[in-house]
C-alpha cells in the first residue's frame, strides 16, 4: 500500500504589497486620529474631546504614528528618508507601531473603564484603534531588511554635529518633562511603553550608535549640551508641582552615581548604601540652625555645610569598609544591609531616652532652613530672564550643579588610573592581584568616595525636605530613596555608565509616583518588572559596551558568523 507523504502546513503570510498598503494606509490613519475626539466629556485627563488640537494621550501616539511614518518612508525607500535608518527601517518601524499599538490601546481601555463603558468612545479613538493594528500588522509581515555589516559612520562637521547633539538633547529633555508632567496615572501609563518602544525603534535604526559616536568625539559639546537643556525645565513650569518632583528625581540620580562607583566600575554589592545619604542629612540638619537642632550652633554656609556632609559619610565610609571589605560577594552584602539597619536604628534611639539626644528620635529634626547661596534665599521666589522661579525651582539649579559635579567625578575617575584598576578588580579580582593591584586599598578608595558623594547629596535633601527623619532610609519601601530601589537604578539603568543611573533613577522615582492609585501592588510589580529586566535586557537600560557583549557573546558570535558570510559571499 503505498503512503503519500504530506507536506508541512504552511503559516498564513501576508504578501509584501499587502503589507506596504497596510502599513501606510495604518500609518496615516494613526496620524489624523489625534486631530479628532477620542471621548465626549473633559471629566477624562487630558480633554481629548477637542477637534485639531491634540491632547494628553493624544500627542503620544501622534508622536507614534509620525516616527511611524517616517520610517515607513524609509522602507519605501523615499527620496532621502534611508538616511534616518542606516541600519535598516523595517525593525525601526516595527517598534514604532509596537509604540503607537500600546499608546492607543491603553487609552482606549482606559477611557471605557474610567468612564464607564465603550459607549463613550468618539469616532477618533476607534479610528486610532483600526489604524495602529493595520500599521503593527503591516510592518510586521514586511521582510527584514537589517544591514548585516552597516558602514562606519561618517564624521559631520563639528559646528553641524554639536548642532546635532544640542537637539538631541532638547529633545530627550523633552520627553523626560512630558512624563515628569503627565496629569494622570493614565496617561502615564500610555507614555511609559510608548517611550520605551520609541527608544528602541531608534536603536534598531541605527540612529542611537551614530549619536553614541558623535557623544564620543564631542564631550564638551554633550556636557554643556546636557546641563543646558536640563535647565530648560524650569522655565516651561507656571507652578511647583513638577518641578518638586524634578528635584527629588535629581537627588534620587545623584546618590545612584555614587552607589554606580561602588557597584558599577568595582563590582561591589552595596544594600547599605542610603545610610550614607542619612549621614550627610542628618549633618547638615544638625548645623543647619534649626530650633529643633540639639547642637547650639548658627546655620552655616552652605560651602562649609556641604564639606562637612561629605567628611562625616567619608569616615562613615571609611570605618564601615575597612573591616568588611575584605569580604566577597554575599557576605559583603550582608553586611552593608546590616550597616544600614543600625544607621536606622542608632538614630531612631538617639532621643533622649533609649540614648543621648542627638537626633530627636523617631520625630527626627524638623523645620531645617532654606539654603542661602551668594546672598539669595532659595526658599523664597526670584525672577530669572523674565520667569518667576519659586523654591523648587531654586534647588532645581542648585541640584543641577551637584549633579554636574558628580557626573565630572565618576567620569574623571572612571578615565583614569584608579578608574581602570577598579574596573579591572570587578572583571576579575584575583587576575588583578596578581599583576600589582592592591585590591583592598583601591575598594576602600571607592567605597569612601561613593560615600562622600551620598553625603553630599544628603546635605542638599535635608534642606530641601526641610527635615531629617529615620523612616527617610529603609532598605526597602514603595517609595524611594531607600536601598533597594538605589541599587535596583543602577542596575536597570545600566552599571558602569554615566546615563544609566541617571535613567533608572528617573523611571523608578515617577512610576511609584505617578501609580499611587494601586499603591498595594507597587512592590509586587517593582518585582516583576525586574525579574523581566533580568530575563530580556540584563544589561540596563544604557548597557556598557562590555556587559553587553558579556550577556549577549552568543547573539554576537551569530553576528559576526553572518557578517563573515556575507563577505565570503561577496568574494
Amino acid at each position: 500500500m503505498k503512503t503519500t507523504k504530506q507536506t508541512p502546513a504552511v503559516p498564513f503570510r501576508i504578501p509584501v504589497p499587502v503589507a506596504r498598503v497596510l502599513t501606510v494606509l495604518g500609518a496615516a490613519l494613526t496620524v489624523v486620529a489625534p486631530f479628532l475626539p477620542w471621548t465626549w466629556t473633559s471629566a477624562y485627563p487630558g480633554n481629548l474631546t477637542l477637534t485639531g488640537c491634540p491632547g494628553g494621550s493624544q500627542v503620544v501616539t501622534l508622536v507614534c504614528g509620525v516616527a511611524a511614518a517616517v520610517f515607513a518612508a524609509a522602507v519605501l525607500r523615499a527620496p532621502g528618508a534611508r538616511r534616518v535608518a542606516p541600519a535598516g527601517a523595517v525593525r525601526a518601524l516595527r517598534a514604532a507601531a509596537l509604540a503607537a499599538l500600546t499608546a492607543t490601546w491603553v487609552t482606549v481601555v482606559a477611557i471605557a473603564v474610567t468612564l464607564g463603558g465603550a459607549v463613550n468612545l468618539e469616532p477618533g479613538d476607534w479610528l486610532a484603534g483600526v489604524g495602529v493594528l493595520l500599521l503593527a500588522a503591516g510592518a510586521h509581515a514586511l521582510p527584514d531588511d537589517t544591514a548585516p555589516d552597516p558602514r562606519p559612520d561618517r564624521p559631520l562637521a563639528r559646528p553641524l554635529e554639536v548642532a546635532v547633539i544640542t537637539v538631541v538633547f532638547l529633545a530627550a529633555m523633552s520627553v523626560l518633562a512630558y512624563g515628569i508632567t503627565t496629569e494622570s496615572a493614565q496617561d502615564f501609563l500610555a507614555f511609559l511603553p510608548a517611550a520605551g518602544f520609541g527608544a528602541r525603534a531608534l536603536a534598531a535604526a541605527g540612529l542611537t550608535r551614530r549619536i553614541t559616536a558623535m557623544n564620543a568625539r564631542n564631550r564638551t559639546a554633550v556636557a554643556v549640551a546636557a546641563f543646558a537643556a536640563a535647565l530648560v525645565f524650569p522655565f516651561t513650569q507656571t507652578g511647583e508641582q513638577y518641578t518638586a518632583i524634578a528635584d527629588n528625581i535629581l537627588v534620587f540620580a545623584t546618590v545612584a552615581l555614587g552607589l554606580n562607583i561602588v557597584v558599577g566600575l568595582v563590582g561591589l554589592l552595596d544594600l547599605g548604601y542610603v545610610a550614607f545619604l542619612g549621614t550627610g542629612a542628618y549633618t547638615a540638619a544638625l548645623v543647619s540652625g534649626s530650633t529643633f537642632s540639639t547642637l547650639d550652633v548658627g546655620p552655616w554656609p552652605f560651602w562649609a555645610t556641604a564639606l562637612l556632609g561629605m567628611a562625616v559619610s567619608l569616615v562613615a565610609g571609611l570605618v564601615i569598609g575597612a573591616p568588611t571589605l575584605r569580604l566577597h560577594g554575599d557576605y559583603l552584602a550582608i553586611v552593608t544591609l546590616g550597616f544600614g539597619e543600625i544607621f536606622r536604628i542608632t538614630v531612631n534611639n538617639l532621643d533622649g531616652t533609649s540614648g543621648p539626644l542627638v537626633t530627636g528620635g523617631p520625630n527626627g529634626i524638623n523645620s531645617v532652613p532654606n539654603l542661602r547661596l551668594f546672598g539669595f534665599d532659595l526658599g523664597e521666589p526670584h525672577t530669572v530672564l523674565g520667569v518667576q522661579f519659586g523654591r523648587f525651582a531654586n534647588y532645581y539649579v542648585l541640584l543641577l550643579a551637584v549633579v554636574a559635579l558628580v557626573v565630572f567625578v565618576y567620569a574623571r575617575m572612571g578615565d583614569s588610573r584608579i578608574g581602570r584598576a577598579w574596573i579591572a578588580l570587578r572583571e576579575d579580582e584575583k587576575a588583578a592581584t596578581a599583576m600589582g593591584i592592591e585590591g583592598f586599598r583601591y575598594k576602600l578608595l571607592a567605597f569612601g568616595l561613593g560615600a562622600s558623594l551620598a553625603g553630599l547629596a544628603g546635605t542638599v535633601m535635608a534642606h530641601l525636605q526641610t527635615n531629617a527623619v529615620p523612616d527617610n532610609y529603609k532598605f526597602a519601601d514603595t517609595a524611594p530613596p531607600n536601598s533597594a530601589f538605589l541599587l535596583a537604578a543602577v542596575v536597570l539603568g545600566g552599571m558602569g555608565t554615566v546615563s544609566g543611573p541617571l535613567v533608572g533613577a528617573a523611571l523608578l522615582y515617577l512610576i511609584p509616583a505617578k501609580f499611587e492609585f494601586f499603591s498595594k501592588y507597587q512592590m509586587m510589580l517593582f518585582g516583576l518588572a525586574l525579574v523581566l529586566m533580568m530575563r530580556f535586557r540584563p544589561e540596563g537600560l544604557v548597557p556598557d559596551r562590555r556587559h553587553q557583549l558579556e550577556f549577549h557573546h552568543e547573539q554576537a558570535a551569530r553576528a559576526e558568523a553572518r557578517s563573515a558570510a556575507a563577505e565570503a559571499n561577496a568574494v
